[in-house]
């Protein structure tokens, strides 16, 4: 199963420098019964573009637990075996949990913000937990972060990623 694993420049550096990341289970997002009824779309690509954002706005969050980190929401894609995933859709739409560490040979790409959104990012990731509890300003921020598109990168460009952060 393709999930969508949120993430910060730190954790995909120790993915980088370790070949793995993360003690089970992992919370990441995917095309599940939930996300399907909710975005009233069949198209597949659609539907893993839904959990990828999904998974950009969980990146908020740790950017919100970690100050440290540079204010740009990265998302990991991967495949997973679809035995190591169990569907979470009672915590939100499109949650799924991973049984098992990723490693490295699992990513199919990484997606990024670019640094011009680094100012609007570290705003949203104020505000997502105030959004979260129904703040509409709080909201009015998150989606401006929304607004910008995240960059690919594949798998073999992490090392070029991080250089820069």
């Amino acid at each position: 199963m393709r999930v969508y694993l949120p993430a910060t420049f730190p954790v995909v550096r120790a993915l980088r420098d370790t070949g793995s990341l993360g003690a089970a289970p992992l919370t990441a997002f995917g095309v599940t019964a939930g996300l399907r009824e909710w975005y009233a779309d069949d198209d597949l690509e659609e539907l893993e573009y839904a959990a990828l954002l999904e998974a950009a706005r969980a990146s908020l969050r740790l950017l919100d637990a970690d100050p440290d980190a540079p204010r740009r929401r990265v998302v990991v894609a991967l495949d997973a075996p679809d035995d190591a995933v169990t569907v979470r859709d009672d915590l939100d739409r499109g949650v799924v949990r991973l049984a098992g560490p990723v490693l490295l040979t699992q990513i199919t790409s990484v997606h990024v913000d670019d640094a011009d959104a680094e100012q609007t990012v570290a705003a949203a990731a104020n505000a997502i937990t105030a959004a979260d509890l129904g703040d509409d300003a709080a909201q009015d921020a998150v989606d401006d972060a929304e607004g910008f598109a995240l960059a690919w990168y594949a798998p073999e460009e992490l090392s070029a990623l991080l250089e820069p952060s």
